[in-house]
């Protein structure tokens, strides 16, 4: 089924001047100060090299500033990104130019219809990662199988919450009608609850990679007549009442201007208050309101305020009937990232009722 919707991709870039290029006889610093400049350059002969430059950079900016609180890295990502966009790859008949350089399908199934463009070397990244998910398929540990997550859908990295809601599942002894599962991302909630033996969910995103992916994936099968899915906020069409709503929000806050990606991640100050307004009316009164949630943004300074506990003690709307959490696990010894705040960091389950 083809859908009339405009999927998220990377803009392709023109330039009318010729590009500087990077190649492995380029003097890096040289090249740095090139891309702090702002100019971009393009990388020729291999695809490593790219992957040379880029971790230059990231040596570069960690030797002039500090790099272990949340707000460093925060400010560290920034400026990476900043650099990074700047370099350049250039793709011919959806095939990358450079010896050596992965085949991405995203190429062709995306930019059907611009077989030649430019890119910038971290994005041609992403889709390449991107392209390994959905083609080989992601193991979630509650899941039976694999999920193959579209470009530019968020898909949980970490399982910890995922563990909270199965276990709250399984001890759920309600009517399993219908649920709505607002976010849906990936499909991995709305799978969980079918495991669990709801008839159907109804699924909400307002990222259009989301509800296309999971079109496609669940298209042909026994899941498209369990899940329906609408390009939407909140709850979108549906104005009926449901036993169980299952909210997966963002966890950190931010007073910028977010896009459809990012919406996975951060929320801003009216998200959770048209939330709860939108989700009173839905609700059943003896239905169940879940939300997943972290302590993250309080314990990395970013916030004292919860906006859940803002609700349940000034919304007049909810009260809490359970609330479970669960320590996250320790970071991984692989991993290069200083994350010292994990130690204390829990995920939440909140279950809410009517008041």
């Amino acid at each position: 089924m083809k859908l009339d919707i405009e999927v998220n991709k990377p803009v392709p870039f023109v330039f009318k001047q010729p590009l500087r290029v990077f190649n492995g006889s380029t003097n890096v610093k040289q090249a740095i100060k090139t891309l702090e400049a702002g100019k971009p350059l393009l990388i020729s002969e291999f695809y490593s090299n790219g992957l040379l430059l880029l971790k230059a950079i990231a040596v570069h900016l960690k030797s002039k500033r500090a790099h272990t609180t949340f707000q460093e890295q925060r400010a560290y990502r920034s400026e990476f990104h900043k650099l990074s966009k700047l370099i350049l790859i250039q793709i011919t008949d959806h095939q990358l130019t450079v010896k050596k350089a992965p085949s991405i399908g995203w190429l062709k199934k995306l930019y059907s219809e611009t077989p030649n463009f430019l890119l910038s070397f971290v994005q041609i990244q992403g889709l390449n990662s991107s392209w390994q998910w959905y083609k080989n398929g992601i193991v979630i540990p509650v899941l039976r199988n694999k999920i193959h997550p579209y470009y530019g859908t968020y898909f949980p990295t970490r399982f910890d919450h995922l563990v909270l809601f199965d276990q709250w599942l399984s001890r759920y002894e309600g009517p399993k009608k219908n649920a709505i599962d607002l976010g849906i991302g990936s499909g991995v909630l709305a799978f969980q609850m079918l495991k669990h033996g709801f008839q159907k969910v109804f699924g909400t995103d307002t990222n259009p990679n989301a509800i296309v992916g999971l079109t496609s994936f669940i298209e042909d099968t026994k899941l498209s007549r369990k899940i329906e899915l609408d390009f939407a906020a909140f709850f979108g069409k549906w104005e009926h009442q449901t036993e169980l709503i299952v909210f997966n929000p963002p966890w950190l806050p931010t007073s910028q201007v977010i896009n459809n990606i990012d919406e996975a991640m951060y929320y801003n100050d009216k998200l959770f208050p048209e939330f709860f307004v939108e989700a009173q009316k839905r609700l059943l009164p003896n239905g169940k309101l879940v939300l997943l949630f972290s302590n993250l943004a309080q314990i990395s300074g970013l916030t004292t305020s919860h906006p859940i506990v803002k609700e349940l003690a000034e919304g007049g709307r909810f009260q809490l009937a359970n609330y479970h959490k669960k320590s996250v696990k320790a970071a991984s010894d692989k991993t290069k990232r200083q994350q010292p705040w994990r130690s204390a960091e829990t995920v939440e389950l909140w279950e809410l009722t009517l008041n």
